[in-house]
């Protein structure tokens, strides 16, 4: 009778044990499952949709981001700059962006769903560098006839603050926009279509 008590106490215990090694090995298993629902840094940069909030952008500024290991560019419009894109219609190479990579749900001379909020993706159609934010009116180096916009560094492509590309210029597209749609005022979604999200 004693044997059986023994034999009781070392099964509960066998039993007890293999609950907790089940039990650790469920989580261990549970874990990359879950992870994997989660986009990776590679899927992220194969085009994986990227969520930015907007709200602390001001009137005038820009922001960048990251979609598919490429720089977006996202700026604030004023009335004055979207005022200022139509004076500069026939300096431009594609005003109306007919060439343009771009959505089709995208307004094609203003570049955007929302007039007042600017997409691009910052890589110049030439030989792909990074133009710099140029907001300022008339500066020295870009003229008078300068009204804000993108300045390739590199071969000198100018660009409007709707990605428009001036004439005469080495870059022969505008700046693409990405395709992105709204989840609310202040949350952009680069990567999904407006039309699908």
């Amino acid at each position: 009778m004693s044997n059986d008590g023994v034999n009781a106490g070392r099964r509960r215990f066998l039993v007890a044990a293999t609950s907790v090694v089940g039990a650790a090995g469920a989580v261990g298993a549970a874990v990359p499952f879950v992870g994997s629902w989660f986009p990776s840094a590679k899927a992220k940069a194969a085009g994986a949709p990227v969520k930015v909030n907007i709200a602390k952008v001001e009137a005038g500024q820009q922001m960048v981001a990251e979609w598919r290991g490429q720089p977006v560019f996202i700026v604030r419009r004023t009335e004055e700059i979207l005022g200022n894109l139509k004076k500069i219609t026939g300096d431009l190479s594609d005003p109306e962006s007919k060439a343009s990579v771009q959505p089709a749900y995208v307004d094609p001379e203003v570049r955007s769903i929302k007039p007042e909020i600017l997409i691009l993706v910052g890589l110049c159609t030439h030989l792909g560098c990074s133009p710099t934010f140029r907001p300022e009116v008339a500066p020295a180096d870009l003229g008078p006839k300068w009204v804000g916009g993108y300045f390739c560094p590199c071969h000198g492509s100018h660009y409007d603050l709707a990605g428009r590309v001036y004439k005469s210029q080495p870059a022969p597209l505008n700046l693409p926009v990405p395709p992105h749609s709204y989840e609310s005022d202040e949350i952009i979604v680069i990567g999904v279509d407006q039309e699908n999200a």
